[in-house]
């Protein structure tokens, strides 16, 4: 299997790996150290060699980072790990909640007289580095690059990844890399810039149309890049990692060992764009006056899927519903209480290596019953593995990497007969998801000013849910992708060919949890019959097919064009997913996909 279910880290190794990083500390003349979940190249996942977050606490979250001083160590989690992370970490660790008290706030509380904190200056942003500093003007307490702490302490730390890379084939790429590295140094000579800094894996990935499998569940090669404004590219990436990929890369994309990295950039001909949200500290300060802010250059066209990239993620889509309306169906064939997380991870996972083109799940796959289910991000393991009862909740949020695109789809079932209070709920959360699957919007508008619509019907009730309500999704790369977000906080205009999710949800610590999610393409929208404004509009396309449990609605609190919208959509998941299923199945499908 691709995914497995041993503990991979434990509360009660923390307090002696806390112990033993202060012992640094003191080695240092510091007062603390920051550990952040990242890597050198500064994207959400990282692998093993650089799970120091998770080593250090216990805590195995995707975002966060923690904060050790001599006598506290604050792990500062978002809303999507207020439950989780009270499970993972031990006493000796406080959780802080962040966004709402930042690095800065808190330190100020904790270091009154001032103090020196240490960081890797690798493995943190400018833009993250000079907010704390601004907070922490005036009182004494600096922030200082450093050696790495926890690598010094680790004594078994895995090696580096070092996996092979590969060619994504053009027919799923939709433009080759001379294509894309040339439309991309228009934007540098127009910028008046000479170079670019590329140190985001997926980015530089997609650009020179390369995969690997240095992090686990993302097709991705680590290394770093610099795009030159005459379409050259220096990319820095182990040569054993390179090795056969000379004629596809061609004379101008000239490679180097990742060790070059930082001597070239010192070398660079100024202005030279670097993304302060993405880069790391050490990298701004090689370039010191060299260095201009702005957008890493392959990320907004990353994020606009061309016709080969979209009809490559449908199609991945179409096979991925219909391995998970195999693993529906042999559910709800079990009696309750026979059947345990593991064993429904497991099945789907069967269902979708059936398809030639799967390469990994997307991400570890998350089967939450009962109260598990509140735990947003839930992995299940050998000693958290529980049985589905009767009356219980199963969220389930999974997805695949095929080569032609990447998958990622929610949907909560009912084991027996629901209790009415989540009944109600999981109506509400229909209803949003519901809303913003119908939205049409004006150009312009970006995920912030329009999130809002899919949880509305859950702020009628005074209810809300504590992630954002969607998240980009790249074409055989990361399940989740920049800039577009459908988050309150979130100011990149939608524009066509984003893939977002759209996944609200609610979540009753110790009871239960809900999330419905589907994939979506934004495209411009048709003109309406009559309509007298002649904006432009975009709307959604929808990506995902699979039922939604029908045994979980309350048609009483759905609209009339809600349940339009359920039925039409119930019948076009039964038009296009009916024929790709075993006989079995479709009849299963065909009563799960009728109309209420």
């Amino acid at each position: 299997m691709f995914q497995s279910f041993e503990v991979t880290a434990r509360p009660e190794q923390g307090p002696p790996r806390l112990s033993a990083l202060r012992a640094e500390l003191g080695v240092e003349g510091l007062d603390g150290f920051l550990v952040p979940r990242a890597d050198a190249h500064q994207g959400e996942y990282v692998a093993a060699h650089d799970d120091r977050l998770a080593w250090l606490t216990g805590f195995t979250g995707s975002a966060g980072f923690c904060a050790v001083l001599r006598d506290v160590a604050g792990v500062f989690i978002d809303g999507r790990y207020r439950t989780q992370v009270k499970a993972q970490v031990a006493a000796e660790f406080t959780p802080v909640p962040w966004p709402e008290v930042s690095l800065g706030d808190w330190l100020k509380e904790q270091l009154p007289a001032g103090g020196t904190v240490g960081f890797d200056a690798w493995l943190h942003t400018p833009d993250q580095i000079a907010q704390a500093e601004e907070t922490l003007k005036g009182t004494g307490i600096t922030l200082r690059p450093c050696v790495n702490l926890v690598d010094r302490i680790w004594e078994d730390q895995p090696a580096p990844p070092m996996a092979a890379a590969k060619v994504h084939p053009l027919e799923f790429a939709g433009e080759t890399h001379e294509e894309k590295r040339k439309r991309l140094a228009l934007t540098l000579q127009e910028a008046g810039q000479k170079a670019a800094v590329i140190t985001l894996p997926d980015s530089h990935n997609w650009l020179l149309n390369i995969r690997g499998a240095d992090i686990a569940r993302n097709p991705v090669a680590h290394g770093f890049a610099l795009l030159h404004d005459d379409a050259t590219v220096d990319l820095f990436m182990a040569t054993a990692k390179l090795d056969g990929l000379e004629d596809h890369l061609g004379p101008e994309v000239r490679c180097h060992p990742p060790e070059a990295f930082l001597d070239m950039v010192q070398t660079l001909e100024a202005p030279v764009r670097v993304d302060k949200q993405t880069a790391p500290v050490i990298v701004a300060d090689r370039l010191a006056d060299a260095a201009v802010w702005g957008a890493d250059p392959c990320a907004l066209p990353k994020a606009c899927k061309n016709a080969a990239e979209i009809r490559g993620s449908a199609q991945a889509h179409l096979r991925d519903g219909a391995a998970l309306c195999e693993l529906l169906a042999w559910l709800d064939a079990q009696p309750a209480g026979s059947v345990t997380e593991t064993q429904v991870v497991g099945q789907l996972e069967a269902a979708r290596r059936k398809d030639n083109a799967l390469q990994d799940i997307s991400f570890e796959t998350i089967a939450g019953t009962g109260p598990n289910g509140a735990i947003m991000h839930y992995r299940v393991t050998e000693e958290t593995d529980s049985r589905l009862e009767e009356g219980q909740l199963i969220v389930l949020d999974s997805g695949g990497q095929y080569l032609d695109g990447t998958t990622d789809i929610t949907r909560t079932l009912a084991i027996g007969t629901p209790p009415a209070e989540a009944k109600a709920a999981f109506t509400r959360v229909l209803a949003g998801m519901i809303a913003m699957s119908r939205l049409r919007w004006p150009v312009g508008l970006a995920g912030c000013h329009i999130e809002a619509i899919g949880r509305m019907p859950l702020w009628l009730a005074g209810q809300d849910f504590d992630h954002g309500l969607g998240h980009g999704v790249g074409a055989y790369l990361s399940v989740h992708e920049g800039p577009q977000r459908l988050s309150r906080i979130s100011q990149v205009p939608l524009q066509a060919g984003m893939i977002l999710s759209n996944e609200p949800g609610y979540y009753r610590e110790g009871a239960f949890g809900i999330r419905i999610e589907n994939l979506l393409v934004v495209r411009t929208a048709p003109a309406l019959a009559g309509g007298d404004d002649h904006r432009a509009m975009l709307h959604w396309e929808t990506l995902s097919f699979a039922p939604i449990d029908r045994r979980l609605i309350d048609v009483s609190l759905l609209d009339a064009e809600a349940l339009d919208w359920l039925n039409s959509y119930h019948a076009l998941v039964a038009e296009k997913i009916g024929p790709r299923v075993s006989p079995e199945t479709k009849l299963w499908l065909d009563d799960a996909t009728a109309p209420l």
